[in-house]
């Protein structure tokens, strides 16, 4: 297939990820790859105002359009938004959601090449071009719809660019909190969905039972708005608590990844911590329940446990959020089946760890 567009004459690129945190850091191979095929187009990217922190000091982006709900109190001001980002004179759209949002600026954009996933009958006006990619990583599948441009995904990862400045608070927060030249695990305890997040006693233990293999190793429990009393109370389920550090403030995003940038592994549930960490060069260890491995980055240092994989659990993935029967792919899931998966993983690939 000819590619659509000369890549010399691009001059500029609309990508449309609305949400989630984790979906936009998914996006920058995509953003990445566009960049590289056209050297001379300024690439513009249409999200969530919480989502823009994954994207500061890309090097790839030249332009944020944030959606801010508080901004954007009536159809009439919503309506002017998009115009105004729609009027940039987009050679090239790119659509990874479909959205409402993401559906009224590409139409608006009038782009001559508006890319995106099959889309609805009555949604087919909107789009010039769509792709079916097959089934892969979620960064790799999106980027799979950039083909009929002639790019195709190539193994690269997310991304996260932090500053110096960054990191050097990062240091200070972590010596504060008694992890200045000790190595930690960033454990992601929380999720917005049951079936998403194993149970806080499993994590509790199996805390308990990684600090006795490593007594030099401790553990960083951030989290987000809303959920600072659930990791505090997990915290106090660990008999080895004194190693467990708690920030006293909520970390900002770019914040969180600084520090988390420092540790020798990621532990925790499928949320936005584990493509943060591979977007940091961190190894991760995640723990599925509903959710299946297309969020899985390729590459050994990156581990999923799922009970099937030491069980019978003929449910798993469901992808649903909720369950009739108790949640058994994660409450079966014991710590004592986890803790050998864990120090293998910690072993082999924890940074700063390994052999």
């Amino acid at each position: 297939m000819p590619d659509l567009l000369d890549p010399d004459a691009v001059k500029r690129i609309l990508v449309c990820q609305l949400r989630q945190i984790g979906d936009v850091l998914l996006a920058t191979p995509a953003i990445e790859l566009l960049a590289r095929h056209f050297p001379k187009a300024r690439l513009h990217v249409f999200t969530e105002k919480k989502c823009v922190p994954m994207l500061e000091n890309n090097p790839h982006v030249h332009t944020v359009w944030p959606v801010d709900k508080k901004q954007l109190p009536t159809l009439l001001h919503e309506f002017a938004f998009y115009r105004k980002v729609a009027a940039q004179d987009f050679d090239l759209v790119v659509d990874f959601q479909q959205l409402p949002r993401c559906r009224a600026v590409a139409a608006l954009s009038r782009a001559p090449v508006r890319l995106s996933f099959p889309p609805r009958w009555y949604l087919r006006p909107l789009y010039t071009h769509w792709v079916q990619p097959e089934p892969a990583y979620a960064a790799a599948y999106k980027a799979g719809i950039l083909e009929p441009l002639g790019i195709r995904w190539q193994g690269e990862r997310p991304r996260l660019y932090l500053t110096d400045a960054e990191r050097l608070a990062a240091e200070k927060q972590l010596a504060s909190l008694g992890l200045g030249n000790r190595p930690f695990i960033s454990v992601d305890v929380t999720h917005r969905q049951l079936t998403r997040r194993w149970p806080a006693r499993h994590y509790a233990a199996l805390l308990d039972m990684i600090a006795e293999e490593m007594p030099d190793v401790r553990f960083l429990l951030p989290y987000g708005p809303g959920e600072e009393e659930e990791v505090r109370v997990l915290r106090d389920l660990c008999a080895y608590k004194e190693r467990v550090a708690v920030p006293p403030a909520l970390l900002n995003l770019r914040e969180l990844s600084a520090c988390m940038e420092r540790a020798c592994l990621q532990l925790g549930n499928c949320s936005s911590p584990r493509h943060m960490a591979v977007a940091l060069d961190v190894p991760t260890f995640t723990i599925l329940g509903a959710t299946g491995t297309g969020w899985s980055f390729p590459s050994p240092e990156h581990k999923t446990l799922q009970a099937r994989e030491v069980m019978e659990m003929p449910c798993q993935h469901c992808n649903k959020n909720s369950c009739p029967t108790g949640i058994p792919c994660l409450e079966k899931l014991t710590p004592q089946l986890v803790l050998p998966h864990v120090m293998k993983h910690l072993r082999e690939h924890g940074k700063g760890l390994a052999g």
